[in-house]
């Protein structure tokens, strides 16, 4: 079922003041776990050309796509379509903000000289934007050191192809669930859309229409934990549309070895800790152990 009342959020990074704009993004992650940013500092033209750079990357042959192989489970190339997950295409890998993983990337899937270059462009934007969106959720929490908090997590990538066609309209082409990491950044389809969060006040869905030169953001379940409950995880998916759709999705994914928690300020005798430190690959564990990928694994670190 899809709800078109609610108002999805556009927040205007280049907002004057630090103090309202902050707040803004609180909010909007309180509220859904979810919004749309514009003036974020990625131009359109170095969008546009990363688009075009990922749609000829899935024109190669599946012998070089298949290549593409990461240290995480689900990391590399995926195309094995389901049930749940019908017409689904993925390249990715681990850490977008690591040069050398992104040349071997490069690499796996014989990528130009000039593709390269764009990917390596955008690597950089997208990872100064991750990095100044959580440092303004904290600080909007009042945290006072947050310069080196976000600055070792790495950014996993993934490039995504949905085979829609007219007989899958309306279906889901990716099942609802929440994003495992910290905080998404997605640059979605300006063509075509699909997308859909969920309000937690109603446990209904609705769409995020596509807008130009604008970027989705969700909140995780290493936010969720981080936060101490304060910030929402989204619960989103995929409905089929009449054409084929492409998206570029750059995770946060908060520390991998090493478990995060709650900061002290977050916790005090009304808002008492609720759930036990955990790094992102236990999260990844507990997910796949538990068969919950919608938020609901979270239960299972909860101290109540």
């Amino acid at each position: 079922m899809s709800n078109t009342g609610v108002v999805f959020p556009t927040i205007d990074l280049g907002e004057v003041s630090d103090e309202i704009l902050n707040q803004k993004l609180r909010e909007a992650g309180e509220r859904l776990g979810c919004f749309r940013v514009i003036n974020h500092g990625v131009s359109l033209s170095l969008m546009s050309e990363m688009k075009k750079t990922v749609m000829d990357l899935f024109e190669r042959p599946y012998e070089v796509k298949v290549r593409n192989t990461d240290v995480l489970p689900g990391s590399g190339y995926r195309f094995r379509p389901s049930e749940t997950n019908p017409n689904y295409e993925a390249l990715g890998l681990l850490d977008l903000a690591s040069p050398q993983a992104l040349n071997t990337f490069g690499d796996q899937l014989d990528a130009s000289a000039e593709q390269r270059e764009i990917m390596l462009k955008y690597a950089e934007a997208i990872h100064g934007l991750a990095k100044d969106l959580s440092r303004r959720l904290a600080e909007s929490y009042g945290l006072a050191d947050t310069t080196n908090f976000f600055k070792s997590w790495p950014i996993q990538f993934s490039i995504n192809k949905y085979h829609f066609k007219p007989e899958t309209v309306g279906k889901v082409g990716v099942q609802a669930h929440t994003d495992f990491g910290f905080l998404t950044i997605l640059q979605d389809d300006e063509n075509v859309g699909g997308f859909e969060a969920m309000d937690p006040s109603s446990g209904t869905f609705f769409p995020l229409s596509p807008l130009t030169n604008s970027l989705a953001i969700n909140l995780g379940d290493m936010a969720t934990i981080w936060s101490n409950g304060r910030l929402g995880s989204v619960k989103h998916r995929v409905r089929c549309e009449a054409k084929t759709r492409f998206s570029i999705v750059s995770f946060l994914l908060g520390p991998v070895d090493t478990d995060l928690e709650a900061p002290s300020e977050f916790v005090d005798d009304e808002h008492p800790r609720l759930y036990k430190p955990i790094s992102n690959k236990g999260i990844r564990s507990l997910r796949v152990t538990t068969n919950l990928i919608d938020g609901e694994a979270l239960k299972h670190i909860s101290y109540e």
